[in-house]
């Protein structure tokens, strides 16, 4: 197994691991298949993902 880059965004869980209703993690906010393709994933996408996760945690805020 390769060891990530120094460069390379780390994943954003915070080991609270528990899907809602939608199959998003309470802990990281992250979808399903943002968790599972993560590892996978270019800085690109990862940022993007981010970006997603930080909308989803602002909108449950206004919940």
């Amino acid at each position: 197994m390769t060891e990530p880059s120094a460069n390379t965004i780390p994943s954003p869980c915070i080991s609270q691991c528990c899907l809602d209703e939608q199959d998003v993690c309470v802990g990281c906010h992250r979808h399903i298949d943002e968790i599972t393709g993560w590892h996978g994933a270019d800085n690109q996408k990862r940022e993007q993902i981010l970006k997603n996760c930080s909308q989803r945690k602002q909108q449950k805020k206004h919940l």
